[in-house]
């Protein structure tokens, strides 16, 4: 709460006046009032008495609010308030609006049925408000005497419809008339080649707020450095908004925050022109040619590397680099990444952040990064935190503690609902003393040693490109298309999140052909599948034969081999428990008797390679029917309906 009759209106109405005066040409043409105005160094008109204060007070049948009051009593009225109103209303023009503009009509039927008292009560204000504006850029100034506060201040409405916004409130008219300043000096911030710059005691006093804001940033203290160049940016000094935008960045935000200023400058364009891109290409419906908005006056060179970077980033292939022991751990962090340890993958980059240097004086962190489709999904608001928390760039502090890992360890995380609870199904493939990349080899027709790897994905986007270049769909073919990666010391898995309907009759488990000189394990559960009835299948192989296996379907249990007592289907399919209970506990026991783990948080929010494996089905037998469609895109048919030679079967 703040003491709005306090305030000193005097020194701050003067302070405004003398940078208003000094912000204009000797040469300038203006207006006879503001002529009178510059001369005398003042935009405002002599002191309203106490007499002229009740009278006006009198006339509208209201006690005028505390902050309105004392204003008056230093200046009856004001001129250039903010940059679209020209004279705000003194003891003499104060009315109120009764509507006057037709606007309440309007606002009403905007509101949607469901609209609560708080809605229709702002929506009001156009036939309940006191105008302040007298003269403007078709802006409406209205103070609300119900929108009234314990000390008796009324909240000030602003609306401009060319804005194309709703109103905006302020709490009071000091607050108003702040944000009016912050406004003027906003606007002068930014003029035009060739004009003056904009320099007085305020404009040093914040540059130098924000110099000192850039280095307790790179100590670590960002909130502190946060809030005052968010106070600079509110005056439109040229360096706060790109300095606050690369925090706010790291703590996940990306509305509104385009590093002005910044972006086009050649010297920190490889670390900001990645990430405005890539917010970009999130948004597909955005035409590309929209790009160049947030990039005027880049040259040639940069606005050719921004669309360069975007083919990248929507291929999947853009890589972030940089020089110096500190990139050397971001190839590190990338090798863990793409292979599933995220947070070994966060660790490295954070404990490399001390060798870290900054581009130039407006460079406060590595931001490239967060662009890069293996090591953007690090990022977490936790984690941007802990970053902006380590000091950097040179500049000493204490260093933060460190975020927890993300990843809970062995995969009873599989159990846990989803958001839309849609990972209800999954299979995985673990594999010992075998690399990730190796793993195609094990399970692709033939050798699968010409099987490459596709560029690390989202499952789903990964789903994506391949139902867009298959051209064949087979009812009795499973050929999963899998992630891969580490699966803790010596272990290796695939994984697949969206696996095709469960067939027990033809399943074949690819656990014995991808155990050749090793040990492998195949789990597949449905124990809480939306379609058909809980079902969950193990099987282990070592050196190309199964040791043992067992399958829970339809509330049977058929098994083979001798089964450790730990992963005995007795244990969690007793007639007390039924399958979605065990699931969790299943899980526990797979994990512990191989000390294996899958990590949740590359799988559910990062990107992984993938491949497709062989079909998890067994061919149909004589007798057995199946469908088989094949897509053909080639030329147009003749007009005679002919097939040609380039027509393959099933094509019509």
């Amino acid at each position: 709460m703040t003491d709005t009759t306090a305030f000193d209106w005097r020194s701050f109405l003067v302070r405004w006046s003398g940078e208003w005066a000094d912000s204009l040409r000797d040469d300038e043409t203006r207006s006879e009032d503001d002529e009178a105005a510059w001369r005398m160094r003042w935009l405002g008109f002599p002191p309203a008495s106490e007499e002229q204060i009740a009278a006006m007070e009198e006339r509208l049948g209201r006690r005028m609010p505390p902050s309105y009051r004392e204003f008056l009593k230093v200046s009856d009225g004001w001129r250039h308030a903010g940059g679209f109103v020209w004279l705000l209303a003194g003891t003499g023009d104060t009315r109120w609006h009764n509507d006057e503009s037709g606007l309440a009509d309007m606002f009403e039927e905007y509101l949607d049925e469901d609209a609560g008292p708080e809605e229709r009560r702002e929506a009001d204000v156009w036939r309940r408000g006191l105008q302040l504006d007298v003269e403007s850029d078709i802006t409406h100034v209205l103070l609300d005497p119900e929108d009234e506060d314990q000390d008796g201040e009324w909240a000030v409405y602003t609306w401009a419809s060319w804005r194309a916004a709703p109103p905006e409130r302020h709490a009071n008219f000091l607050t108003f008339m702040r944000e009016m300043y912050r406004e003027f000096h906003s606007l002068q911030a930014h003029r035009s080649d060739g004009e003056p710059v904009f320099v007085n005691d305020t404009t040093r006093r914040l540059d130098a707020l924000v110099e000192e804001a850039r280095l307790e940033a790179l100590r670590g203290g960002w909130e502190r450095a946060g809030k005052a160049l968010d106070e600079a940016k509110g005056y439109g000094r040229p360096r706060a908004a790109g300095l606050g935008d690369q925090i706010r960045r790291l703590l996940g935000q990306t509305y509104m925050v385009y590093f002005d200023g910044l972006v086009t400058n050649p010297r920190y364009a490889s670390e900001l022109l990645p990430l405005l891109v890539a917010e970009h290409a999130a948004h597909s419906y955005r035409d590309d040619s929209t790009l160049t908005f947030h990039l005027r006056g880049a040259d040639d060179d940069l606005v050719s590397l921004a669309y360069a970077t975007l083919d990248q980033v929507r291929t999947g292939t853009y890589r972030y680099t940089v020089t110096g022991p500190f990139g050397v751990a971001v190839e590190r962090a990338r090798e863990l990444a793409r292979w599933g340890d995220s947070d070994g993958a966060w660790r490295t980059l954070i404990n490399a952040m001390p060798l870290w240097e900054p581009l130039g004086p407006d460079h406060l962190a590595p931001l490239g990064w967060v662009a890069d489709p293996v090591l953007g999904p690090l990022l977490t608001p936790e984690r941007g935190r802990e970053l902006l928390s380590t000091p950097r760039g040179g500049q000493v502090g204490e260093a933060p503690r460190p975020t927890a890992r993300l990843d809970p360890g062995g995969m009873a995380w599989l159990a846990e609902p989803d958001p839309g609870d849609n990972r209800t199904c999954y299979r995985f493939v673990l594999v010992e003393r075998v690399e990730p990349q190796e793993l195609p080899g094990r399970l692709v027709d033939g050798d699968g040693d010409g099987t490459v790897l596709n560029e690390p994905m989202t499952f789903w986007e990964a789903r994506r490109e391949s139902l867009q270049s298959q051209r064949e769909f087979s009812s009795y073919d499973d050929r999963a298309l899998m992630a891969v990666g580490r699966a803790g010391t010596g272990w290796s898995f695939t994984f697949d999140g969206d696996p095709a309907p469960f067939d027990r009759r033809r399943f074949t488990s690819p656990a014995a052909a991808a155990s050749g000189g090793t040990r492998a394990v195949v789990v597949w559960s449905g124990l809480r599948t939306r379609h058909g009835k809980p079902f969950f299948h193990l099987s282990v192989a070592r050196d190309g034969v199964e040791e043992y296996a067992f399958t829970y379907a339809e509330g049977e249990i058929q098994k083979s081999g001798e089964i450790p007592p730990a992963l005995d289907p007795s244990r969690f399919f007793g007639d007390s428990e039924d399958g979605t209970e065990s699931e969790r506990s299943l899980l526990e026991a797979v994990g512990g008797e191989f000390g294996v783990h899958l990590p949740r948080h590359t799988i559910v929010n990062g990107r992984l390679h993938t491949f497709a494996t062989r079909s998890w089905t067994r061919p149909p037998s004589d007798g057995e029917t199946y469908a088989e469609v094949r897509m053909h895109w080639g030329a147009a048919r003749p007009a005679d309906g002919e097939r040609t030679e380039d027509d393959g079967p099933g094509s019509r």
